[in-house]
């Protein structure tokens, strides 16, 4: 494999000094020096035209999705690893949206990151498998969900979740609605789904959440 040149955007200068030494023992890794702002990132790119980036997702007072947005948009070639002590989906997916190619916590390790890095060089893309379910249900939700969630529900899924709602069993909620149990278990099962919940106690808060009483 041809030398990589990697920039490290960091504002954190033990972690990102260390970690520039420890990459910059590989052979095919050359380190440029690390910057802590998103305006001396943008400087050193516009310069240096490396090819990854390993961006940091808080920079002070700035974000690393805002340097993400503007890498991309300016340098679509350059690839961007976002490094950062924050597990959290939802940013995790405004990365992937944003051209991110790879999330990485602080906490990995050296050999898992260059092999990240090498990987992110020849097209992959890699997350923690711990955020994947997470990030791919995320991204899989209708475009108007966070808005209006109970929008994708038939009339009779409303009514089971109502009843769900209200406390009752699902052999309340079959004698209720005049169905049986296998039916209220199905529907059941339907409206875990396409709320994209994981229990019914889940999906009565989000109901709750969304003017169902």
């Amino acid at each position: 494999m041809d030398s990589m040149l990697v920039l490290l955007v960091d504002d954190h200068p033990v972690f990102a000094e260390a970690l520039a030494t420890r990459l910059a023992a590989e052979p095919d890794i050359e380190v440029l020096p690390v910057v802590s702002d998103s305006a001396g990132a943008l400087a050193a790119i516009a310069r240096e035209q490396p090819d990854v980036v390993l961006l940091d997702l808080v920079l002070g007072e700035d974000s690393g999705l805002t340097v993400l947005e503007r890498i991309r948009a300016r340098y679509p070639a350059i690839k961007v690893v976002m490094v950062t002590a924050v597990e959290d989906p939802d940013q995790t997916v405004a990365a992937v949206r944003g051209g991110a190619a790879a999330w990485l916590p602080k906490s990995v390790g050296a050999e898992e990151l260059v092999r990240v890095l090498r990987g992110v060089v020849r097209g992959e893309a890699w997350m923690p498998p711990r955020l994947l379910a997470l990030v791919l249900d995320r991204l899989t939700r209708p475009p108007d969900f966070d808005r209006d969630p109970l929008a994708v529900l038939t009339d009779r899924e409303r009514e089971v979740l109502r009843c769900m709602v209200d406390g009752l069993s699902r052999a309340e909620i079959a004698a209720k609605l005049y169905v049986s149990t296998n039916t209220a278990r199905t529907h059941t099962q339907n409206i875990l789904t396409k709320l994209h919940c994981h229990s019914v106690l889940e999906a009565v808060s989000l109901a709750r959440r969304h003017g169902m009483r």
